[in-house]
Order: C-alpha cells, then structure tokens, then sequence
C-alpha cells in the first residue's frame, strides 16, 4: 500500500509539473520582444563566447538551476539546451530551468512507473525495464527538442522568400534599411511572426548601439539556417560597398523561390519511397489474408469431407 501511494503521488506531480512546464514554455507573453533583447543582451551563449558560470538566484527556478550545474556535467547540459531552446524559438527567462525541471520530472516519473510495472518481476527483468526506462526518459526530451528546433527553422525557411521580397519592395521606395526591416517585421507579424520577430530583434539590436554585422551575426547563429546567413551576408557587403540592395533582394527572392520549389518537389518524389514500406509491411500481408485464407478454408474443409467419406 505504501509502494502505492507513492507511486500515485509521483506520478501525480509528474503530470502536474509536466502541464505546468508546457503552460509557462508557450504562454503568450505582455513583450516578447522585450524579453528576447533583454535575454540577447545579458548573455552571450548564441554569439559564440563561453557563457559564465550560473549562480544562485533568489527564486526557485534560479536555485534550480544552480544545483543542475554544479553537478558534474550539468553546466554543459544546461548550455546545449539553452542552446537548442534559443534556435526552437522559445527564448524566455526561466525558459532553460523551466525545460530542465520538466526533463528530470519525466525521466524520473518514468523510472517510478516501471519500477511500479515490473515490481514483481524477476531482479534481471526488473533491471532490464528500468534501463529501457531510463534511456527513454533521457532521450524522449531532446528529441522533443530537436523536432521543436527543426519545425521552427521550417517556418523561417518557408516564410523567407515573402519576407525578402517585400522587403526589397520597401527598400525601393527610398526608406533606410532600419526602416525598411521594422516595416517588413510589422506587415509579417500576423502572417509569418517568427521571421518578423527575427527581424524585429535585429533592429532593436542595431537602434540599441550594437553593429549591424554583429546583429546580423547574433542571427545567423539563432536561426542556423544557411539563406539567412547568404542574406546576413549580402545586406551587410551592400551595406559596406554602397551597391544596391533592392535589386540584389529582388533576385534573391527569385532564387529562394527556386529554392522552396525544388524542395518541394523533392518531396513529393520522396513520398512514393517513403509509402512503400508501409505498404510491404501492413497492407500486402492483410490483403494476402482477406484473399488466400477464405479459399485454404475452404480447401482444408473439402479435405475434411473427403476424409470423413473415407
């Protein structure tokens, strides 16, 4: 009964601590811009440099936190998934502890279900869950992560070409690229938000007192992805040479229109592929019996007849 109820109870504030997490990791906040440059500017993990040592705060996420790090290895667990959290668009200020905590609840709650399943099991086959148990307790979160990092970097891929192009059509109409980029970043709010918070950050960045290639540099490293490192590029080599830049993003967009083209045909050749390992394994078999096993039924109950006959 003990054995019970502290199973219940674990598994309870797993649940809770769980909805919890997710509640605070995609709740919309009063300024999430704000917060971003506030984050961007108080460290520098996404730039490059070594991020310092965590220390003990005054709340429990922050005294969280340090506990993680001390503990041999922490410190770096807690940057790669500052890291990959910062590319997968959720940039809070608790967000990292917020992730940690919700990580070891599962991984954790994980081990206590199977220690609860297999609790009168044999000590080999015990053993045996809790291991399977604990790697996918470990794993499961950063793959949710990375799936997270992948579907953001999806949306600022496909949302580019629109993005580009309209803010070459600013740019034409004799507006500074300053301008030009929060304009573009207040049309594309509603329609493509990540890209436009992405540019919208640059800005203020900029208006803040930093270099534009060092803003461009911050989001290159954000993001990952290769079109806007050749767009970072271009903007800041036009920007140094005084050509024009309207005509440059002009052909770009053309170009990454191309691009999401091609892409998308590749997939669409890539599905026939990807459906012919379905079908060889759920609907050949199951149309292999709805068809042969209604006509060996029938064989195997004529043999019987004759048999009897006999």
């Amino acid at each position: 009964m003990l054995l019970a109820g502290v199973f219940f109870v674990l598994a309870f504030a797993t649940v809770a601590a769980l909805l919890w997490s997710a509640a605070t990791l995609f709740q919309n906040r009063e300024d999430p811009l704000g917060d971003r440059l506030e984050e961007l500017q108080a460290r520098a993990v996404v730039a490059g440099e070594r991020a310092p040592r965590r220390r003990r705060g005054r709340g429990f996420l922050d005294g969280f936190q340090f506990v993680v790090s001390v503990v041999p290895g922490g410190e770096d667990w807690l940057r790669d998934s500052e890291r990959e959290l910062i590319q997968a668009g959720i940039r809070g200020r608790n967000a990292v502890a917020v992730y940690a905590l919700s990580a070891l609840f599962f991984f954790f709650g994980l081990l206590a279900a199977m220690a609860w399943v297999q609790r009168n099991s044999a000590p080999v086959s015990m053993f045996t869950g809790l291991v399977a148990a604990a790697i996918l307790g470990w794993m499961l979160p950063q793959q949710v992560l990375h799936r997270l990092v992948k579907r953001y970097r999806r949306k600022l891929q496909e949302s580019l070409p629109d993005t580009v192009d309209m803010l070459g059509i600013v740019l034409g109409t004799g507006l500074a690229l300053d301008q030009a980029m929060q304009r573009v970043s207040e049309e594309m709010q509603y329609l493509h938000p990540e890209l436009a918070n992405e540019l919208f950050t640059v800005v203020m960045q900029v208006k803040a007192g930093q270099e534009r290639a060092v803003a461009f540099q911050q989001l290159v490293r954000r993001t990952g992805i290769e079109d806007i490192k050749s767009l970072a590029a271009m903007i800041v080599q036009s920007e140094r040479f005084g050509t024009s830049l309207a005509q440059a993003l002009k052909v770009y967009a053309d170009a990454l229109r191309t691009r999401r083209r091609l892409r998308a045909e590749a997939a669409v050749a890539r599905a026939g592929i990807k459906m012919l390992f379905p079908i060889v394994l759920f609907i050949l078999p199951v149309l292999f019996v709805i068809t042969l096993v209604p006509g060996l039924l029938s064989v195997l109950g004529n043999l019987q007849q004759l048999g009897g006959a006999r």
